[in-house]
């Protein structure tokens, strides 16, 4: 066969079919529109036997808890009345070490339902980890794709470490530099093997998320007596946020506010080479969260199910310094060592709880573990050894790819709100680019639309499409 970059994509199709089983055909309703609930509702599995297959393999009821002393502290940085109560759900009580163990625990299962002999990801680590842990526990074999390294072949400790993860499964990982090659190299990997495509974007994977919004909202309810006002949820590709989100509108917290939470790296470019390694976090923050909410089909399969701005209320940024003080405060006022991406939210959480009533819950969606490469001290010390100035002072003064800047006391820790209105437009942009002449007033364009970012006036959504 044709193994060039352009043989290989222009298969990308039928290896897709073949690697999941899915025919995602048969939920387009046009060229445009297609149908979400039908695609979510076809994994063959009830939201109970989801939850089956979870407990079973070391997934899922994880913690609930309470940070009391993080909430007085807070409390004592807010005025009078204002300091809402701050919870953590402790995701790094899965097997793995992350939420993405309830993705990959349900892709491992169809897999071996199947007859997949292996299970192939593309991945930064952390769901490499968890579809590592999940194919050993069903026999099945395992290879991982990793961005791992710059030209230089210069890498980051928090991505070795994930990589030692990934491997400690018994996984083999395939290392690449940054670039477009990952897609390429996955689908060649995926018809050379007939293994299963893990991809973070099916709706296997979301419905595996969907349980942790509905133990947050039963476990929130029996605690409290009341569903949490707010959820603060790490934003990358948008499964985390999708998942969680269905999980809580299906234990009955409509309500309840959807916020994404991710680390403010603008100003760098995730798919550059240079760039690459100026950063201290990878994955959480804006080079995915914004990229992939504004145009969700731009993944590994043909119709990504995770469609954040479905369900997100707010988007809020934090800065890479407010996030490693916040790692520090976790460990010292709660005895929690967790890794960065569960800390995004937090150090969020922490700046947006001032600004909330006492008698307000907001709850932080979930935790990460942590590791030699994960801790600040790894990240930081590379960062200077890239040229990166590590200071202490006001966060607001540092340049992305320049300084990380540190603050000295929790009242210096505040976010930047990113306006939903701008991402739906860049999202619109981004349809008018990809569908030429796209008539919104056909009744499935209007609604997929509608749907698709959470507007229910059709006359704001006129609007904003003449003026993307």
């Amino acid at each position: 066969m044709d193994k060039t970059y352009t043989g290989v994509m222009n298969r990308k199709n039928e290896i897709m079919k073949k690697s999941m089983g899915m025919d995602y055909s048969s939920y387009e309703i046009n060229d445009f529109a297609f149908d979400y609930e039908k695609m979510m509702n076809d994994t063959e599995l009830s939201f109970e036997k989801i939850k089956e297959i979870q407990l079973s393999n070391k997934v899922g009821n994880t913690p609930l808890l309470e940070l009391k002393n993080i909430t007085k502290l807070v409390r004592n940085n807010s005025k009078k009345g204002y300091g809402a109560r701050i919870f953590i759900k402790d995701e790094a009580c899965n097997a793995s070490g992350s939420f993405k163990a309830r993705r990959a625990s349900i892709s491992a299962y169809i897999a071996k339902q199947r007859g997949y002999k292996g299970m192939a990801a593309a991945t930064s680590g952390n769901y490499g980890a968890a579809v590592a842990s999940q194919a050993a526990q069903y026999n099945l074999k395992c290879i991982i794709l990793q961005e791992l390294f710059d030209s230089n072949y210069i890498c980051q400790p928090e991505i070795e470490e994930k990589l030692r993860k990934c491997e400690s499964y018994g996984a083999e990982v395939v290392q690449l530099s940054v670039g477009p090659e990952l897609f390429y190299c996955l689908l060649d990997i995926l018809e050379d093997t007939g293994f299963f495509n893990a991809s973070l974007y099916t709706p296997f994977g979301i419905a595996g998320v969907e349980t942790l919004g509905h133990e947050l909202a039963e476990q929130c309810m029996k605690m409290t007596g009341k569903f949490p006002e707010h959820v603060m949820i790490t934003h990358a590709g948008g499964g985390n946020l999708t998942g969680t989100a269905r999980g809580l509108l299906r234990a009955g917290a409509d309500k309840t506010q959807i916020i994404g939470a991710s680390v403010d790296l603008s100003g760098l470019h995730m798919a550059s080479d240079n760039d690459f390694n100026k950063k201290s976090f990878t994955t959480g923050h804006t080079g995915f969260g914004i990229p992939f909410a504004t145009n969700p089909d731009r993944v590994d399969v043909p119709r990504n199910a995770a469609r954040s701005l479905r369900y997100m209320d707010k988007y809020l940024l934090i800065r890479q310094g407010e996030v490693f003080f916040t790692t520090e405060l976790l460990a010292q006022l709660e005895g929690l060592e967790r890794g960065p991406a569960g800390n995004t939210s937090l150090a969020c959480a922490i700046a947006y709880a001032k600004e909330l009533p006492e008698d307000h819950i907001i709850i932080v969606q979930e935790t990460e573990y942590t590791g030699a490469g994960k801790h600040p001290q790894s990240q930081l010390s590379f960062a200077k050894n890239q040229g990166v100035k590590v200071l202490n002072g006001s966060p607001k003064d540092s340049i992305n790819g320049k300084s990380v800047i540190i603050p000295s006391n929790i009242s210096e820790i505040s976010y930047i709100e990113k306006p939903l209105d701008e991402l739906k437009k860049s999202y619109i942009k981004n349809v008018k680019s990809n569908f030429k002449n796209l008539d919104i007033t056909i009744p499935e364009n209007k609604k997929f639309l509608m749907d698709e970012l959470n507007i229910k006036d059709f006359e704001k959504l006129k609007n904003m499409f003449m003026e993307a």
